[in-house]
C-alpha cells in the first residue's frame, strides 16, 4: 500500500534539511532556499505550502491581505515578497493568529517584524532578516495559492516545505516519494560511517567504503 501523506510527513520529520539538500542535489532538484533562516524557533517545520505573491503598492486599493484566515492547519506560509528588505511582510498579530490556527510556521524572502514579541509567542519564523517597518502602504497582496520564488527557487501551492536551524528546503510534490527515499539512504549510510569511526575505523576509511563523497551526486548509487 502506498505511504500516505501523513506517512511521508512523518518520514520527513526525521529527517534534516542537510540530508534532504543532499538527495535533492541526487535528483537535480533545486529546492534550497539559500539565504533564509530561522528568526523565531528552530523546531523542525514541515508541511504543505500556502503560497503568497506581494507586489509594491500601485495606485489600486490592495492591502498586505488577511490570507490567514484561509490558511488550513498544518500548512506553512510561505511569502514571495521578492526579497525586499525595506519593509516587512510579518509580525506579532499574523504569529498569534496563526498560532491559534494550527498553522505549521511562515517562510518569507523578505523580512519580518515584532522579534521580541514573535519570539514570545514561539511561532516558528523564517526569513532574511527582521526590521521595524511596516509593509502596509508599501507592498500589497498580489495573489495567494499561485506558484512564487523564494530565494531562486520555484514553489507551488502545496509543495513541501520542511525547514530547521540548519535553514529551508523545498520539495516538489510529484517527486516527495523519491526524494524522501533518497534523503533516508543518505541519513542510514552517514549512520554506518559514524559507526564505523566510533568503532576505531579512520573516517577517510569509513568514508570510501560507504560512498560517502558521492552520496549527493547525480547518477551515482546512493
Amino acid at each position: 500500500m502506498p505511504d500516505t501523506e501523513t506517512d511521508l510527513i512523518t518520514r520527513l520529520r526525521a529527517l534534516t534539511t542537510s540530508e534532504i539538500s543532499d538527495a535533492l542535489d541526487k535528483h537535480g532538484i533545486a529546492g534550497q532556499a539559500l539565504g533564509i533562516s530561522a528568526v523565531f524557533g528552530t523546531e523542525r517545520v514541515v508541511g504543505p505550502a500556502f503560497t503568497l505573491f506581494y507586489l509594491p503598492k500601485g495606485e489600486s486599493d490592495g492591502t498586505v491581505g488577511d490570507f490567514i484566515d484561509d490558511v488550513p492547519e498544518g500548512h506553512v506560509v510561505v511569502i514571495d515578497n521578492r526579497g525586499r528588505l525595506d519593509c516587512t511582510v510579518w509580525g506579532n498579530i499574523l504569529c498569534e493568529v496563526g498560532k491559534l490556527r494550527g498553522v505549521g510556521g511562515v517562510v518569507i524572502d523578505g523580512i519580518c517584524r515584532d522579534a521580541d514579541l514573535a519570539a514570545e509567542i514561539g511561532f516558528p519564523v523564517f526569513a532574511r532578516a527582521t526590521a521595524m517597518r511596516t509593509g502596509k502602504d508599501r507592498v500589497a497582496l498580489e495573489a495567494a495559492n499561485c506558484p512564487v520564488a523564494v530565494a531562486g527557487v520555484r514553489v507551488e501551492p502545496a509543495d513541501i516545505v520542511v525547514a530547521d536551524a540548519g535553514g529551508v528546503v523545498f520539495v516538489p510534490r510529484v517527486r516527495l516519494t523519491e526524494v524522501i527515499a533518497t534523503a533516508e539512504a543518505i541519513a542510514e549510510r552517514e549512520d554506518r560511517i559514524l559507526d564505523q569511526t566510533r568503532a576505531g575505523e579512520p573516517l577517510s576509511r569509513a568514508r570510501l567504503e560507504l560512498g560517502y563523497h558521492a552520496l549527493q551526486t547525480p547518477g551515482e548509487q546512493a
